[in-house]
C-alpha cells in the first residue's frame, strides 16, 4: 500500500527517493471541485509552502514501467515529532502509512504490471458502491495488477464521491495506487484504459422511453466526445446506464477515434438470469450452465437462447425436454426478475448488476474457457448472422483474455430464434432512428421533428421490470 492523503493547497517537494522513481506535478483550479487522492512512494515528504497560493496535483510512481511488492511490515513506532507532527520512521511503521521499497535487497518482491486507469461514471450511485471495491481488491483484473480509479460525478453528488474515496482509502487494498474525484468528463476520463459509464437518469413518472432516449443520450454524446479527445486510444468501454445498448450507438458515434469495437453494452446480468433459471430447472448448480446467448437489445425484446446453451455439456433441450417451459415461461423469468427483486427487497438489482460488470471485463482480460462463450452487445457491422449494421446488438462473443473479442460464428439459429431476434433488431433500428440527431445521422432520415431531434416511433414500452 501507499500514503494518500488529500491535497488542497499548495506544496514543495522534497524528494529523498531513489532515481528510479519520478514526479510530475500539474496546476488546477479548486474552483473546478476537482479533489484528488493520490498514492506516493516513500522518501517524498510534501511540505506546505507559504510562497505559493495555487493548489497543484501531484502523480508520482516508484517506477515507470514496473511497481514492487511492498515487503511485509514491521510493528509501528512513532519517532519524535517533526514541525509538530508525528513521524514514522520508514524502518518500523504502521499499515497503510508503512512502504518498503528495497529493490536491491529484498528478495520476496515480485514484479506487478503496469498501473492500469479505470474510469467509472455514476460512481457515487449504489451499483459503483458494489463494483469499485472489487476493482480495487483485485477481484476483477487480477492479483498483480495495480489500478488507478478515476471517479466521474455530478455538483449534487461530488461530496458523496468523497466519501466513496475515503472508504477506498481506508479499505487498504494493497493494487490501489491512486483514486481521483471530478465532475468534468474531460479530466476524468484523460488517458483512461477502461471506461465503465454506469451514471444515466432514470426514468420518471410519465417519462416515455423516447424521452429517456433523448435525456440519456445526450450524457452519452458528451462522454463519447470526451472519451474521444483525452481516453487512452485502445481504451475499453462498457455502457450500463439504460438504455444501453442505444446509448453504447451514441457513445461510440461521438468517439470517431476509437474503434467501435471496443464499446460494450451490457447485457452480462441478462445471461446470469438466464443461467440461473436454466440451472434451477435442470436443478443442477449455475457451474453446470454454458453456451449462454442473449441476444439483442436489453428490452423486453431480448431473446435468452436455449437453442444453443449447453447444461452438462449436452444441448439444454436434451436436458430440458418441456418445450413449452423453454419457450415462454423462460424468457419471462429471465426478463421479470429485476422486477421480482425490487418487489421482495423495495429496491433495484445494484449488486448483481455490479458482479455481472465483474464478469463482462473478466470475460476480456482472461480467455474463455475452450469451447464457451459469453454474452456482450457490441456493434453490428460485419457481423455473421445476417444482422442489421450499425447498432448495437447482444450477440456471443469469445476473447483471447487480451481485451479484445471475436464473435462466435458455430450457432445455430432456427426459425423460431430467427423470429425473435428479428423483433429485437427491429426495436434497435427504431430507437436508432430516435437519437439520429445524436449519432450525426439526422439528415439520412426523411422524417424528424420540429426541433432537430429524430423521428422516434417505437412499437411500444419494452423498459425491463424494475429499470422504469
Amino acid at each position: 500500500m501507499a500514503v494518500a492523503e488529500f491535497l488542497y493547497s499548495a506544496c514543495s517537494i522534497t524528494a529523498t527517493a531513489s532515481t528510479d522513481r519520478h514526479c510530475s506535478s500539474s496546476s488546477f483550479l479548486p474552483s473546478k471541485a476537482y479533489r484528488l487522492l493520490k498514492y506516493h512512494p516513500p522518501g517524498l515528504q510534501l511540505t506546505s509552502s507559504p510562497r505559493r497560493q495555487q493548489a497543484f496535483k501531484l502523480v508520482c510512481s516508484a517506477a515507470p514501467q514496473q511497481v514492487e511488492a511492498p515487503a511485509p511490515a514491521a510493528s509501528a513506532a512513532v519517532s519524535p515529532s517533526l514541525n509538530g507532527k508525528p513521524k514514522l520512521e520508514s524502518s518500523e511503521c504502521y499499515g497503510v502509512f508503512c512502504l518498503h521499497y528495497d529493490f536491491k535487497t529484498d528478495g520476496e518482491t515480485r514484479a506487478w504490471k503496469k498501473l492500469i486507469k479505470v474510469a467509472v461514471s455514476g460512481a457515487a450511485g449504489m451499483i459503483s458502491n458494489h463494483l469499485l471495491f472489487k476493482i480495487a481488491s483485485g477481484e476483477v483484473f487480477g492479483q498483480d495488477q495495480p489500478v488507478a480509479l478515476r471517479l466521474l460525478g455530478s455538483e449534487r453528488s461530488f461530496r458523496a464521491l468523497e466519501g466513496v474515496a475515503m472508504e477506498l482509502e481506508d479499505s487498504l487494498f494493497p493494487l490501489l495506487r491512486e483514486v481521483s474525484v471530478g465532475i468534468d468528463p474531460y479530466e476524468v476520463f484523460k488517458d483512461a484504459e477502461w471506461a465503465l459509464l454506469i451514471g444515466a437518469k432514470p426514468r420518471g413518472p410519465g417519462m416515455e422511453r423516447g424521452d429517456l432516449l433523448d435525456i440519456n443520450g445526450k450524457i452519452f454524446a458528451k462522454q463519447g466526445r470526451a472519451l474521444n479527445a483525452v481516453a487512452s486510444r485502445n481504451v475499453k468501454v462498457i455502457v450500463v446506464g439504460n438504455p444501453c445498448n442505444t446509448n453504447t450507438l451514441i457513445c461510440l458515434k461521438n468517439a470517431p477515434n476509437i474503434p467501435a469495437k471496443n464499446f460494450h453494452a451490457l447485457t452480462r446480468l441478462d445471461e446470469n438470469r438466464a443461467k440461473c433459471q436454466l440451472a434451477l430447472k435442470a436443478g443442477v448448480f449455475y457451474d453446470k450452465v454454458s453456451n449462454m446467448t442473449i441476444w439483442g437489445n436489453h428490452s423486453t425484446t431480448q431473446v435468452p437462447d436455449f437453442l444453443n446453451a449447453r447444461i452438462l455439456g449436452l444441448p439444454v433441450k436434451e436436458v430440458i425436454t418441456d418445450t413449452q417451459w423453454l419457450e415462454h415461461e423462460f424468457t419471462q423469468k429471465v426478463q421479470k426478475r429485476g422486477g421480482e427483486l425490487i418487489k421482495k427487497w423495495g429496491r433495484s438489482s445494484a449488486a448483481s448488476t455490479a458482479v455481472s460488470i465483474v464478469d463482462a471485463i473478466r470475460s476480456l482480460v482472461f480467455p474463455t474457457p475452450e469451447g464457451d462463450w459469453f454474452s456482450s452487445a457490441v456493434y453490428t457491422n460485419g457481423n455473421p448472422y445476417g444482422i442489421a449494421d450499425d447498432i448495437v446488438f447482444s450477440m456471443p462473443c469469445r476473447s483471447k483474455g487480451n481485451g479484445d473479442y471475436e464473435l462466435v460464428e458455430d450457432v445455430i439459429i432456427d426459425d423460431f430464434l430467427r423470429q425473435r431476434i428479428k423483433k429485437s433488431e427491429a426495436e434497435l433500428l427504431a430507437e436508432k432512428k430516435c437519437v439520429a440527431h445524436l449519432t450525426g445521422d439526422i439528415f439520412r432520415f426523411k422524417k424528424c421533428n420540429l426541433n432537430g431531434n429524430g423521428y422516434c416511433d417505437l412499437p411500444g414500452d419494452t423498459m425491463l421490470p424494475g429499470e422504469q
